[in-house]
């Protein structure tokens, strides 16, 4: 019955939300197996067995935000706050471009929308000197006009996670003067302006039930974004959730295969935050699970333990991004993997 069900999924690309709770919850570990090897083809269908890198920014750790589960919120004062100069930034894709990486994704705290000329400025800077090179930008929510400034400088991708359709969830997760509503309308407008567009949610959030985690899956497949960020929830001891169990891994990976096979031609990472949780396997179940991109972190050294939205994230020093493709390459060559260095725009 269950196997019948990827079937059904992987030919029809939708299921009921009775029939994904049943796929999100069986122990049935046949049809779980059967799930991931459907995922698994049709990524490969799709991408081969290459697995797209990014290299990853984290341009401030600075939030005018207080999310009940974020380690670099506002009104954390036990952060030692920084934001990278453009020069830092543009030494970091010099870095990252003779490694070979052609994404380049900039992810910071969310600033007010008196930065928006800085981050434009900066954005051109980038498009003009790696013309080849893919810009995604996942910097929170901000005005239209904002959105629209970034664009014509030359951003090509957005990630902005919804983290919960439910709003109920969502105000759980949130300070108040957030809301689910404004989260999805900035969402529409990336889509309008042309953007590449990602969402995403934490697996197992704090009063997350999997009623809530169906409801995602109807509105991700419904929204139909080019990329798909998912990864376990993962507490930090400087938040009020800071007493909250972690996420399943097990869960994260069985949506990874649910939204594959729903989504054949979506960009989707296997998290950094599934590899903390499980160092010595995480990368490769995300990747057997359906996931294609994974995002090494060229931050600078000297900041890089600063951006700290979870507890466990590893500290490097500055040879880190070197000597994490090489891993990378190792880890993936084990199960038959390779990277895809193309800048890995979603089919």
């Amino acid at each position: 019955m269950m196997q019948h069900l990827v079937d059904i999924l992987r030919s029809e690309r939708q299921l009921s939300a009775r029939q994904y709770r049943s796929l999100l919850t069986t122990s049935d570990r046949d049809a779980v197996n059967y799930l991931y090897q459907a995922a698994r083809e049709t990524a490969c269908q799709h991408f081969g067995h290459g697995v797209y890198v990014r290299a990853l920014i984290e341009l401030t750790n600075q939030c005018r935000n207080d999310c009940l589960y974020c380690g670099i919120r506002h009104s954390n004062r036990h952060v030692a706050r920084y934001a990278l100069t453009q020069r830092q930034v543009l030494d970091c894709c010099q870095q990252g471009y003779e490694l070979g990486f052609r994404t380049i994704v900039l992810q910071g705290g969310e600033w007010s929308d008196d930065s928006s000329q800085w981050i434009a400025d900066m954005v051109a800077n980038i498009r003009a000197q790696y013309p080849d090179c893919a810009i995604t930008l996942s910097l929170g929510e901000h005005s239209r006009d904002t959105y629209a400034l970034w664009r014509k400088a030359g951003a090509d991708r957005y990630l902005l996670r919804h983290e919960a359709h439910n709003a109920k969830l969502y105000s759980l997760l949130h300070p108040a003067d957030m809301s689910l509503s404004n989260r999805l309308q900035c969402l529409e407008w990336l889509k309008q302006l042309g953007y590449q567009v990602g969402c995403g949610i934490m697996v197992g959030a704090p009063f997350q039930t999997i009623g809530h985690l169906v409801e995602d899956i109807l509105f991700i497949t419904r929204f139909k974004p080019q990329m798909v960020g998912i990864g376990p929830f993962m507490p930090h001891h400087d938040t009020p959730m800071r007493r909250f169990q972690h996420g399943s891994a097990e869960l994260t990976t069985r949506l990874y295969a649910l939204l594959r096979l729903a989504m054949p031609s979506a960009l989707m990472p296997t998290t950094t935050a599934l590899a903390t949780l499980d160092p010595y396997q995480g990368l490769e179940r995300g990747i057997m699970a359906g996931a294609n991109v994974v995002m090494p972190c060229l931050t600078p050294a000297g900041q890089r333990g600063d951006y700290a939205l979870y507890d466990g994230k590893t500290l490097a020093d500055d040879d880190v991004a070197t000597r994490a493709i090489t891993q990378l390459q190792q880890r993936l060559a084990t199960i038959g993997y390779h990277i895809d260095w193309d800048r890995g725009d979603a089919k």
